[in-house]
């Protein structure tokens, strides 16, 4: 599961047959249906369009994408949230997170060893607690942003929804790239032996990105400085 994340998150456009050459490759004796029953297990997806072979009653619960060729001009007009794997020595967890798109400052983030709608809840109610409500929350068409849990959780902060297309990685870029930097930067290079130990280093990771670290598309301005900046400003 941890090279197949690894390959996923350097190749985030080759679905399973190409996984599996890879990891064959690497010597794991796999074949394409372990392969697959992995992504579903691990949430991964390739980004290229697939048919939906989900249950009949999965259409009524996607909304649609509102971020097409919007202008974000300020921070919590639009928010992304996403789940992803982290592995650890000898187990794995799920990191779920929340970035404001116009600042990039992770605004709430939450480890489990599940993928269930709890810690998705749990983070959105931390971070509104801290930040405010945002106009928008973004997600792609997992499980638990499809869940009534989840929808009925934004109804009552009176926050729009919206999610990525099918199979359209690219619609939630700035949570997934986040995603990317965290992994090559702290998750592969380090090995966490409890979850502990892995919870103080996101912490860690993500004060420094939020505080210290100049961003390229902000101008080399921090994540902090361009988000409460915005607001002393107005």
């Amino acid at each position: 599961m941890a090279r197949l994340d690894y390959w996923h998150t350097q190749l985030p456009a080759i679905g399973s047959r190409k996984l599996v050459v890879k990891l064959r490759e690497e010597g794991y004796p796999v074949g394409r249906k372990l392969v697959r029953r992995l992504m579903r297990e691990m949430g991964l997806c390739a980004i290229y369009p697939q048919p939906n072979l989900s249950k009949r009653n999965f259409r009524d619960a996607i909304v649609p994408y509102l971020l097409r060729n919007k202008v974000i001009s300020f921070p919590n007009q639009v928010w992304s949230i996403d789940i992803t794997y982290i592995r650890m020595s000898h187990s794995h967890m799920y990191l779920t997170a929340v970035i404001d798109w116009y600042s990039r400052k992770i605004v709430g983030w939450n480890l489990s060893d599940t993928l269930g709608v709890q810690s998705v809840t749990e983070v959105i109610h931390n971070a509104v607690e801290r930040y405010g409500v945002p106009a928008i929350i973004n997600s792609d068409q997992g499980s638990q942003f499809t869940s009534n849990e989840y929808k009925q959780l934004l109804k009552e902060l009176h926050i729009r929804q919206s999610m990525d297309g099918k199979s359209r990685w690219a619609d939630n870029i700035v949570i997934e790239r986040w995603f990317r930097s965290l992994k090559t930067e702290l998750i592969y290079t380090n090995e966490f032996l409890s979850p502990r130990d892995l919870r103080q280093a996101l912490r860690s990771y993500i004060d420094d990105y939020n505080s210290i670290r100049p961003h390229a598309a902000l101008d080399y301005a921090t994540p902090d400085a361009v988000y409460h900046g915005s607001f002393r400003a107005a």
